[in-house]
Order: C-alpha cells, then structure tokens, then sequence
C-alpha cells in the first residue's frame, strides 16, 4: 500500500512524463536508438531492382527461379537504468534534490522505452546492490519502478559506481542501452566503467546541484558530507573562498566530461535548477548527428 501523497506524486509523474514523451521526445527515442540489428524475415521471388547481394542460392537453386532473402530490423531493445540513491543524492539547494531528478528522468526515459516496446530494468544501488528489477514490458512495470524509486530507503549512506558496474556486467549479459545515472561522487570507477563502455550502449547521466558549483555568500557555514558525515566549516564571506570553490567545481565537472569523452560514452549533464527534458532532447539531436 502506498500513501495519498505518493500516490498523487505518482500520477503526477506520470502524465507529466507521458506528455513530454508524447509532445517533445516522440520521435526523438526511436530515432537515437535503432534496435540490434537486422533479423531475417522470409524469402520472396526476386524482383527488378533487388539487390544481388541478397539472394538465396539455395532456394533458387532448388526452385530453378531466383529468390531473395528478406530482412527487417530488430527494434526491440532492452534498456537499464543502474541509479546511483546513495546520501550525496539527498542534497537540494532548490526545488528539488538530486534523487528526486534522478527519478524523474528514469521515468521519463521509461515511457519512451515502452512506448517503443523495449523492456525496462533497473538496478539500485549505493556501496552495494540495493535493489534488482529484471527488465520487462508495460506501463504498470514503469509505474512499479517509479514507485520503488521514489520510496527507496538505502540500506547505507556511501557510494561504489565501480561495484554497481561489475554487478551490472555479471547479470548484464545481452548488450542493452544503459543509463548510469549519479553525481558521481565515488571512488574511482574509472576501470570498470570503460570495460562497461565496450559491452554495453553506456551513457552517463551526471546529476548535480547548483549550489555544488557556486556557493552563496551567507557567512560562516557548517557542511556536512551526507555520506561520511566529515564536517568542515567554510566562510562564505571570503569572494577568495567562494572562487576556488567555485574553480574546484567546475575542474570536477571537466574531468567527468573528459574522461566520459575519452571512453566513448554519451554524457548527459544535468542541473536540478534546469529543464532536464530541454537536456535529453539536446543529447538526442547531438547522437542523431554523430551516429547519422
């Protein structure tokens, strides 16, 4: 059972997210991602203008006419999405925390999935697996795993991306298009998440805070870090202070990019103050142009 509140957070996801798929991502989707491959259909009598390439000696040798092989795509995808919900995630300087985004866009990502009939998975974790869904098809699947999502309660507080991509590479065995959505604040991942590259179709979704790349001015201010509970306290006052926090921000944010860059991997970078929709059309058009 869940409760009104829920319940109506819920709905509301639910048409939002379907009127964003229906009105701006339509087309989008499908378009990015093509399906496996091309998968035999049936054999038919050549026609002018066939290609030669395609035809099937064997039944043409068999029925003295020549006959052609005939292909379709194989659209049907499986997508994953490994979230990270750790503590760092329940940090929000405006409307809304990162876990919350995160979860937003896992649902949006998911309509467009079963409305191209691609089954959906997911996978949860922290320092550890918290939680596997084997992929499937339909809206009340989607539903469950945005319910899941927004009523998660981690087991414990840390971070490991690079535990996350080897659980996911053990039951994982299909290629599938996968999103790895975090802050990314980890210890290093860098191994794992390149032999993920190579298997799967991997994109990164970075989610971060506005206050996590320029801190107001409000005086002296206490900072906890929400999963190792490490306290520091900073002067807000000081412009020096408030500038390498600042230049430190943007150096983290460069490094992600580059080395997702470097690995061939599709980086969506998101702000929680920002239109994550406008975002996800911006990286669609973007891989339309490269793959096209």
């Amino acid at each position: 059972m869940i409760n009104k509140d829920l319940a109506k957070k819920i709905r509301h996801i639910q048409i939002y997210t379907k009127k964003a798929v229906n009105d701006i991502l339509a087309g989008e989707y499908e378009s990015v991602f093509k399906g496996r491959g091309m998968e035999f259909d049936e054999v038919r009598e050549y026609q002018p203008g066939d290609e030669i390439r395609t035809i099937d000696w064997n039944v043409t040798a068999r029925t003295g006419r020549p006959y052609v092989k005939r292909y379709v795509e194989e659209r049907e995808l499986t997508v994953f999405f490994l979230v990270d919900l750790s503590a760092s995630g329940l940090f929000g300087s405006v409307e809304k925390m990162k876990n919350e985004v995160a979860a937003e866009l896992c649902a949006l990502l998911a309509f467009s999935a079963i409305r191209n009939n691609d089954k959906v998975g997911l996978i949860v974790f922290t320092d550890c697996i918290e939680m596997f869904i084997p992929p499937r098809k339909g809206t009340s699947h989607v539903l469950r795993l945005i319910r899941e999502l927004l009523c998660f309660s981690p087991r414990q507080s840390k971070t490991d991306i690079g535990a996350a991509l080897d659980y996911f590479g053990r039951v994982g065995k299909k290629r599938c298009v996968t999103f790895l959505v975090s802050d990314f604040i980890s210890p290093d991942f860098a191994r794992p998440l390149r032999a993920m590259a190579k298997r799967h179709d991997l994109i990164a979704v970075s989610i971060t805070d506005p206050h996590e790349l320029q801190m107001p001015d409000v005086g002296l201010i206490s900072l906890e870090d929400a999963e190792t509970g490490e306290r520091i306290i900073m002067d807000t006052s000081s412009r020096q202070v408030r500038q390498r926090y600042a230049e430190l921000g943007l150096l983290r944010r460069q490094e992600l990019a580059e080395m997702f860059a470097g690995f061939g991997i599709g980086h969506i970078p998101l702000l929680t103050s920002d239109d994550y929709v406008q975002d996800l059309v911006r990286f669609f058009k973007k891989r339309e142009r490269r793959f096209s």
